[in-house]
C-alpha cells in the first residue's frame, strides 16, 4: 500500500501536505486521502526541524494552506466525476 505526496502548499513556515493513500478492506483497495500540517524551523545547532504545535501568528498562514488543501482536494474530486 502506498502513501505519497499529491500536492504541498506552504505559506512562510507552514506546510499542508495532500497525501494520496490506499489500503486494503475486505480484499478491496480503498483510496483516501489525508492532510498533514507542519512549521518548519532551524533548531540551535542549524538543523530543519517540523512540529505540529503553531504559535497565534501563525493561525492565518494555518487556515490559508488548509484553505488550499482543501480547494485541491474539492475541485479535483468534482473534476473525477465530470
Amino acid at each position: 500500500m502506498t502513501n505519497i505526496p499529491k500536492q504541498k502548499f506552504k505559506a512562510g513556515a507552514i506546510v499542508a501536505t495532500v497525501w494520496g493513500n490506499e489500503t486494503l478492506k475486505d480484499n478491496e483497495v480503498v483510496n483516501y486521502n489525508t492532510i498533514s500540517l507542519d512549521r518548519i524551523y532551524k533548531d540551535k545547532a542549524g538543523e530543519w526541524k517540523n512540529t505540529n504545535s503553531f504559535r497565534v501568528s501563525d493561525l492565518p498562514k494555518v487556515a490559508l494552506v488548509m484553505n488550499k488543501a482543501y480547494e485541491f482536494l474539492t475541485l479535483n474530486a468534482n473534476q473525477a466525476e465530470a
